[in-house]
């Protein structure tokens, strides 16, 4: 583990190290069940201790949207008292494609909705194996036209709306932007990706390096990898946004990365496209942090800088 992360996130990865998940070698027919445990255990009284508690002056509803044969759950974050049209982000989660649901981003998104008075709509999508590539994109770019075509009702201003998503939810978001652009609309004005995975066949350096974690091993992201495609070509820019032939015009991002993240260059390299397309980019690479730095405030300090960076360009960008 590298000497860099600071030592009370070394502990926490050290232990949930040796009690992690061999996503890799699981069984899909266990799946169902590791889901509840890991929702229990999150929203657990010790838990908190680790992954936040909801921003204090946050007001947080949940929402059930039809999309045909699908019903999926947004919850709906909004800063206590707001009054009028308020900026719109819509956020997806992490876990790989496979685990996680809206509240995994709890902290994340109350923080967000209060700090930069924002309604955010974090929404739920069909995980995989059950429902492998490209269920979750559809149903991330379907979350992301009904916000937009409800705006009215989730008193949103269209003129200043996002997308935001952290992990496999960064995937989402960046594949969300790029759809943007090429229907014509919605209009958004950023895209914040957090620690995002952009490409799905390709090993880079970073993956090597941090193999073994913490967090996420490099054989975990194969194992997830291998459960969402379900045999799809991974190379396919909707599976990998990294390979799209041309990104000019899609929205202004700000790409976060962790210094122990086998994911870094998965953020940098995007970064670096996203520039040579001409599209506005911050890029920070996050020291001494590790993968699902925001879920988990608690035990990585940068969690509290990376939120003030977070705020700060949505602020910029939507207002």
């Amino acid at each position: 583990m590298g000497r860099g992360i600071p030592l009370r996130t070394r502990v926490f990865t050290g232990l949930t190290g040796r009690l992690g998940t061999p996503i890799d070698s699981m069984d899909p027919a266990d799946l169902p069940a590791l889901r509840r445990r890991r929702a229990r255990v999150q929203r657990s009284r010790l838990a908190r201790l680790v992954v936040g508690r909801p921003a204090a002056g946050c007001e947080i509803a949940d929402r059930t949207v039809s999309f045909g044969a699908n019903a999926l759950r947004m919850r709906v974050y909004r800063p206590a008292g707001a009054t009028g049209s308020l900026p719109g982000v819509v956020a997806f989660h992490g876990g790989g494609f496979v685990l996680g649901d809206p509240e995994q981003a709890e902290w994340l998104c109350s923080q967000v909705a209060v700090r930069t008075r924002a309604v955010v709509v974090s929404a739920e999508y069909r995980l995989a194996p059950e429902h492998p590539y490209p269920a979750a994109i559809d149903d991330a770019w379907s979350a992301t036209r009904w916000a937009y075509d409800n705006a009215d009702e989730l008193d949103i201003d269209r003129d200043r709306f996002a997308i935001m998503g952290e992990s496999a939810g960064g995937t989402l978001a960046a594949v969300v932007a790029i759809k943007a652009r090429d229907a014509g609309g919605p209009r958004l004005r950023a895209q914040a990706l957090l620690y995002p995975a952009v490409e799905m066949t390709e090993t880079f350096d970073s993956e090597r390096r941090n193999a073994a974690g913490p967090i996420v091993t490099s054989a975990q992201l194969k194992g997830f990898s291998r459960m969402y495609l379900a045999g799809a070509d991974g190379s396919d820019p909707l599976a990998s946004p990294l390979r799209t032939p041309d990104l000019a015009g899609v929205a202004p991002a700000l790409i976060q990365t962790a210094e122990y993240d086998p994911l870094r260059d998965n953020g940098s390299r995007y970064a670096a496209a996203l520039r040579h397309a001409g599209v506005p980019v911050r890029y920070t690479c996050y020291r001494g942090a590790v993968h699902g730095y925001l879920n988990m405030p608690g035990v990585v300090p940068a969690a509290q800088q990376a939120i003030g960076e977070v705020e700060r360009e949505l602020r910029r960008l939507l207002q």
